[in-house]
């Protein structure tokens, strides 16, 4: 017989995979750790190699989405997934997935490694199941599907991955044909005990300053660029996007500076830690040099700002307008204030006297 586990909202079964093990010295790197019931697991993030996948990962880990979710995959000897369901009013619900994700492959499915989960045959379509390595696993999974991206490693609780992959698995129905499950007898409904449940938390330790004020730009996006000024007596940071149009307007529309597509927005709101969360104003209207038409500022959507550390940072925006949303990584190129960003972090900087 195979246990009973009710589910609601079932998405489709997802096959997992990613790519030659060869960790470099990072410029920067995320850690976060797995809160699990059999133990913690703590994971070092491969921020620089995969700066796509760290940042949608962190997405769903900061905006709570893994919070009360569980293994609901295990095969023995190669790998325990996760990342897909949480467990609510003793149901099973599918974990809302943000926009998928461009494949980031290159790093190799070794033991301890954590790699992407995504469809059958479309190497673009991970968003938010993960797998562990219970071995090495590279030569079927660095090539497969393109290949399947590996964004991090387990540094501390690989005995917690073991003992997870050691749990008695069950056909609870699909997706949950190899359900690994606690102290369980088959004898009534599935319940959260039986599961591994987690939360998952990002271990901060770098704090917004006023060192970041700056130029940034994301380089996957050639010709767009930012600029972060941090106000740190009120807690603010202004937040300028400078951004082309979706679509090329027509050529008949007027520019007297740039494309007729130039476009920049704004944003600002509160930061507390190394986060802040900003509403966006779009500016139209208005002519180079010119105190007439006056522009306008128009509310529409918000931006969430993460750094992890003075050089390196994520930006997630909502525009309704636009009917647009994403994560994308981005990287100082004004470097002059990352010493003085790296003193005020690590508690080291001295305002100069006035004489």
């Amino acid at each position: 017989m195979s246990p009973n586990f009710p589910t609601s909202r079932l998405a489709g079964g997802l096959i997992f995979l990613a790519a030659s093990f060869c960790p470099a010295v990072m410029v920067y790197a995320s850690d976060v750790t797995m809160h699990t019931t059999l133990g913690d697991i703590e994971v070092h993030l491969f921020d620089e190699q995969t700066p796509a996948t760290v940042a949608n990962f962190l997405k769903y880990v900061n905006d709570g989405s893994y919070n009360g979710s569980f293994i609901h995959r295990s095969v023995p000897g190669f790998v325990i997934q996760g990342g897909g369901f949480t467990f609510k009013d003793d149901k099973a619900v599918a974990i809302a997935k943000n926009p998928p994700i461009i494949n980031e492959p290159g790093i190799s499915n070794r033991r301890g490694t954590i790699a992407m989960a995504k469809l059958s045959d479309q190497p673009n379509s991970a968003t938010n199941q993960w797998f562990f390595n219970l071995q090495d696993n590279s030569t079927n999974l660095d090539n497969l599907n393109g290949g399947f991206t590996v964004f991090g490693e387990v540094t501390s609780g690989m005995t917690v991955v073991d003992a997870i992959a050691a749990l008695k698995v069950w056909n609870a129905g699909a997706p949950f044909g190899e359900l690994p499950l606690i102290n369980f007898t088959n004898t009534g409904p599935i319940r959260p005990e039986n599961l591994v449940l987690l939360d998952i938390t990002q271990n901060h330790s770098f704090e917004i300053n006023s060192g970041l004020n700056d130029a940034w730009s994301n380089a996957a996006t050639r010709g767009q660029g930012f600029f972060v000024n941090v106000f740190p007596d009120i807690g603010k940071i202004f937040f300028a996007w400078f951004t082309y149009d979706t679509e090329r307007p027509d050529d008949a529309v007027p520019a007297v500076l740039g494309e007729p597509g130039h476009r920049w927005l704004t944003a600002f709101g509160s930061y507390s830690g190394n986060s802040a969360e900003l509403d966006v104003e779009i500016t139209r209207g208005g002519v180079f040099d010119s105190a007439l038409p006056a522009p306008s500022q128009v509310a529409d959507g918000t931006i969430s700002l993460e750094f992890s550390d003075c050089e390196n940072g994520t930006v997630s925006y909502a525009i309704p307008s636009i009917n647009r949303q994403g994560v994308i990584p981005i990287k100082r190129i004004a470097l002059d204030n990352v010493a003085l960003c790296e003193q005020m972090a690590n508690g080291t900087f001295t305002p100069a006297r006035r004489q």
